[in-house]
């Protein structure tokens, strides 16, 4: 079993900064990718960023390019997404996942979810 442990969400002002971090413990395997999606009230699931176990590669929902950033330290199995200018839209509880599949929102674990609030 896997356990993804998520911190550091929050209330900001909108234009603000939050900084989320998920440490992944358990039965892990030697390599695996790691993510997060988001959802907010009355909408569904989005993905919002991944990076890859070989070669870091990441990728972004359109929605957050230029203004999120996912990375990882492979020594402490966590991965950080630093949101920067943040808005009221990014409003959502954000959900940390191992092995992420964006095209069909899915992963083979998740974290509980951490909740970030963006005041106008």
């Amino acid at each position: 079993q896997v356990h993804l442990g998520e911190s550091g969400g929050g209330l900001v002002q909108s234009g603000g900064s939050l900084q989320l971090s998920c440490a992944a413990s358990g039965s892990l395997s030697l390599n695996y990718d790691m993510g997060w999606f988001r959802q907010a009230p009355g909408k569904e699931r989005e993905f919002v960023a991944s990076i890859a176990w070989l070669g870091g590669r990441t990728e972004y929902g359109d929605a957050v390019k230029g203004r999120f950033t996912i990375s990882r330290e492979y020594g402490k199995n966590t991965v950080h997404l630093q949101m920067n200018s943040l808005k009221p839209e990014d409003t959502a509880i954000y959900y940390c996942a191992l092995n992420p599949n964006h095209y069909y929102l899915r992963a083979e674990y998740w974290g509980q979810g951490t909740q970030v609030t963006v005041s106008s």
